[in-house]
């Protein structure tokens, strides 16, 4: 490798750019900022829902362990060739959802500083989910040894900074939105949207889809029917499904590739956010909001201080568990082109704080050799 004065940050771990693609805004964020990103990575084939699932079962780790100690011995093998031939970076950073890969990360990388990227809190989610007990506990221990195992824990809130003990060392870094989803909007800057309202998710708790589904029956009582595509599957759907059963004017759709949805999401008029009322949905501004706004959508989402703190005026907000709160607020932007395509512009303008270059230049700041000593 050639000298360079360029930080040297390694993304190591298994996770998968195409399913979660926050570390991938982290590194193309530190590119843009200076740094020198190299990856080692062996992707887990494992969706967000699996990988939660093994938070909240870790007995379930025994099911895909073969494959998990196989992948940690090939990011073993390649970790050491590369400090054979470049010498230790400046940095490593853990990706999304690397709970387990931050311990294999500590152990191979002495003396260096590790960033992990901490979204999740195990015993946190665990929680949310309806998890009591030993299972809480485990998981919360979990989330114990993963910080301990960092040098840098990097949040996407204050709520969940917060969460951290005094001595630990948090950055918050907003989720913020890949490329792509800034192109797809742009792309259909020029074009007539549909009038149409999406939502994409998990359906899990913290999401509140039962609220829109609630909120689409509403808009039909009141002879409102816009075109509502929901994409996902998950905890809440069978609730969902059976709410708005009868409504000719909801499509479900179980899954889209990860490289059609920010086209298909910027062709709608309306993105929904989350709209909980349980704890973690009150900490979080989900990946949804930000990549919505990128699209150059109208984005409903509900009101909680950290989505107020880092939106502002870019959203409509609700509040939370509200359905008709939430119906109101689409008829309201519905009824009125001034207002949708005002709310269209204010998220547009706002996106733009949260682009992955933006968002990394602290991180790259403190990436930078002797900006901690």
């Amino acid at each position: 490798m050639a000298a360079t004065n360029q930080p040297r940050v390694l993304a190591f771990g298994t996770y998968n750019v195409r399913k979660h693609p926050r570390v991938g805004i982290l590194i193309d964020g530190l590119r843009l900022n200076g740094c020198d990103v190299e990856e080692i990575n062996h992707p887990l084939e494992l969706s967000t829902a699996q990988r939660v699932e093994i938070l909240k079962k870790p007995w379930k780790l025994f099911g895909f362990g073969l494959n998990l100690l196989r992948l940690w011995g090939a990011l073993r093998r390649d970790a050491r060739a590369w400090m054979k031939r470049n010498g230790t970076p400046d940095a490593v950073l853990v990706g999304y959802m690397g709970h387990f890969d931050v311990l294999l990360a500590h152990h191979l990388f002495k003396g260096v500083p590790i960033v992990l990227d901490h979204l999740i809190f195990a015993g946190d989610t665990a929680k949310d989910r309806g998890a009591k007990g030993l299972k809480v506990r485990l998981l919360r221990k979990l989330d114990r040894m993963a910080i301990d195992a960092s040098t840098l824990v990097l949040l996407d809130t204050e709520e969940h900074k917060a969460m951290l003990r005094p001595g630990d060392e948090g950055m918050v870094i907003p989720v913020g939105a890949p490329e792509q989803w800034y192109e797809a909007g742009d792309a259909e800057a020029g074009e007539d949207r549909t009038r149409d309202v999406v939502f994409y998710g998990l359906y899990t708790p913290l999401q509140g889809t039962p609220v829109i589904a609630r909120a689409a029956r509403l808009l039909a009582d009141r002879g409102l029917k816009p075109h509502f595509t929901l994409i996902g599957k998950g905890q809440d759907y069978d609730e969902v499904r059976a709410i708005t059963k009868g409504l000719d004017n909801v499509e479900f759709r179980d899954w889209v590739e990860p490289e059609d949805l920010p086209r298909l999401v910027a062709g709608h008029a309306i993105s929904l956010g989350i709209f909980s009322t349980t704890p973690k949905g009150l900490h979080v501004v989900p990946n949804k909001v930000y990549q919505s706004m990128a699209a150059r959508c109208a984005v409903i989402t509900s009101d909680t201080a950290p989505q107020r703190r880092m939106l502002g005026d870019g959203v409509v907000f609700v509040r939370p568990g509200d359905p008709k709160a939430l119906a109101d607020a689409i008829e309201n932007l519905l009824a009125d082109p001034g207002k949708l395509e005002q709310a269209r512009s204010n998220a547009t303008l706002v996106a733009e704080q949260f682009t992955s270059e933006k968002i990394t230049a602290r991180l790259a700041e403190w990436i930078s050799p002797g900006a901690r000593s």
